[in-house]
């Protein structure tokens, strides 16, 4: 937090040949920002059950789509494979889901098992009073909107040919 307090009174983040820009307008600081203090809240609360937010998230998906691939729950949960996959490896080492070859056997599909489905449901109960408090805080009204937002934010596609990487890239060689 002190580096991010000096940039600021440093005139904002910098590079070579561009004005500051300050990080109060950085959308991805923001949103980062943001992503962490609510998975630090939703951790805290979840904590009781050794499950975290991002694994909750996880057996949730799985719990509604079983038979799920990696690939559609990395697709659903806009993740990398190499993300899903750090956070699938304690779920199935606690035994909390299990992984099998498909018919197809390039497919994996995923499967809670009985003891994963009991650690869903204790953890829904622990997951509902952090919502609650969320919206408590936060209001409603106002979560159910930001939600909204941030769905359509994931939705869309930021590789527009005019702000493509290797056209922004050629500009600050």
């Amino acid at each position: 937090m002190r580096a991010y307090k000096t940039i600021c009174k440093k005139g904002g983040l910098t590079m070579e040949g561009s004005p500051p820009t300050p990080p109060a307008i950085c959308n991805c600081l923001a949103l980062r920002q943001a992503a962490r203090r609510v998975t630090q809240f939703y951790d805290r609360v979840l904590a009781p059950s050794g499950v975290r937010a991002t694994q909750f998230s996880i057996l949730a998906v799985i719990g509604q789509a079983p038979e799920i691939t990696m690939k559609d729950i990395a697709r659903e949960m806009v993740l990398d494979r190499a993300t899903l996959g750090h956070n699938l490896r304690p779920l199935i080492a606690q035994g909390f889901v299990a992984l099998r070859v498909g018919a197809d056997r390039r497919q994996r599909p995923l499967t809670l098992t009985r003891r994963g489905a009991a650690r869903l449901r204790q953890t829904k109960r622990l997951w509902r009073a952090a919502q609650a408090t969320f919206e408590h805080t936060f209001g409603s009204a106002d979560a159910a909107s930001l939600r909204g937002v941030l769905a359509e934010v994931a939705s869309l596609d930021f590789e527009h040919p005019a702000h493509s990487p290797d056209k922004v890239e050629k500009r600050f060689r």
